[in-house]
């Protein structure tokens, strides 16, 4: 980063560089890693408090994949997850925000810097937010096969999402322990027509069976043999069975993976589940903020884009504070 007033000097409060010139690539202010709705959201709001803020991103947010929304506020015919998207960047980049594909492999704080490397290059920022997202566990279908499924909405990973678009639908429910009997449920209030499909390892206890039954849900076992995706319906065929059961739509309860690969290497504390502290504020490593799906909580649209705009709100105010643009720091100057 450049400096206007000698050696190691840093812009004074009030005469900021224009834009955090791009010129200074050296050393940026703040980069995010991952151009999902809250990494995208984070972008727009540091480009708004006048930061330059680097997008860095491998084209994997798990919302390019969604067909048709209808949980993101504001668009109540729905909008496909390429559109909205497409529209965060381009309202992030009338700002100011910069995007660059590429796979960041390791991160690395050193000397009040946060060092990036992937493909042979090298990023440097004093801040950075994290917003890497998290990745499904599928099941086993050719790719193209699979997002076709997706995209004829007969295959179907979040009952959260888009529950509300299977009311009165033949429902089945793949998933072997607690996670697929609890989404049979959570799909009840939807449809009378669910069935459980606990495969060859169930972990239900006889007690979850009867809770099951004595909320009309059908359990039927057996491994999966194979998944058959249509234009209006999806076939399951179970082993030891002559016929396949057909459903308007399944729904795998087979879980998902955090993409933390860089927040351990951070030294940032995970849950349980494997996640990130759920409050963007507190990963434990000072001048890194977290947001979106990576986090323990909710994975929706509306909370990613919340707690982008918290992550990025502290990254700023971070920054000012190590700037002495803050009151605090003023105060204690006089």
């Amino acid at each position: 980063m450049s400096n206007v007033n000698g050696p190691g000097a840093r812009a004074p409060f009030d005469s900021l560089p224009e834009a955090q010139r791009a010129s200074d690539a050296d050393e940026l202010d703040v980069i995010i890693v991952g151009a999902g709705p809250a990494g995208l959201t984070a972008a727009l709001y540091l480009a708004r408090y006048r930061r330059s803020p680097l997008v860095l991103h491998d084209g994997a947010s798990r919302a390019l994949r969604i067909p048709l929304t209808h949980n993101a506020p504001g668009f109540p015919d729905g909008i496909a997850g390429s559109a909205l998207i497409s529209r965060m960047t381009a309202h992030a980049e009338a700002y100011g925000a910069r995007l660059e594909a590429a796979e960041v492999e390791t991160a690395a704080f050193r000397d009040g810097v946060f060092q990036l490397n992937g493909g042979g290059r090298t990023w440097r920022s004093r801040a950075l937010v994290l917003a890497t997202g998290i990745s499904l566990h599928q099941v086993d279908l050719p790719e193209a096969e699979h997002e076709a499924a997706i995209r004829a909405g007969v295959l179907r990973y979040c009952p959260i999402c888009d529950g509300y678009e299977a009311i009165d639908r033949a429902i089945g429910v793949i998933g072997c322990n607690e996670n697929g009997a609890a989404e049979a449920l959570f799909l009840r209030r939807y449809s009378s027509d669910i069935t459980l499909m606990p495969l060859s390892h169930s972990d239900l206890s006889p007690a979850q069976e009867t809770e099951l039954a004595a909320a009309g849900i059908r359990i039927e076992y057996g491994a999966l043999r194979r998944l058959a995706p249509g234009e209006s319906r999806i076939d399951v065929v179970l082993e030891d069975r002559e016929t396949p059961l057909p459903f308007d739509v399944v729904y795998p309860a087979l879980g998902c993976s955090p993409r933390t690969k860089l927040a351990v290497q951070l030294g940032v504390p995970l849950s349980e589940k494997g996640c990130a502290p759920p409050d963007p504020r507190s990963s434990g490593v000072e001048g890194l903020f977290v947001a979106g799906d990576v986090l323990e909580g909710l994975d929706q649209i509306s909370v990613a884009v919340g707690n982008g705009a918290v992550a990025a709100t502290h990254a700023h105010n971070w920054l000012r504070e190590k700037d002495g643009q803050s009151l605090q720091c003023r105060k204690a100057a006089q």
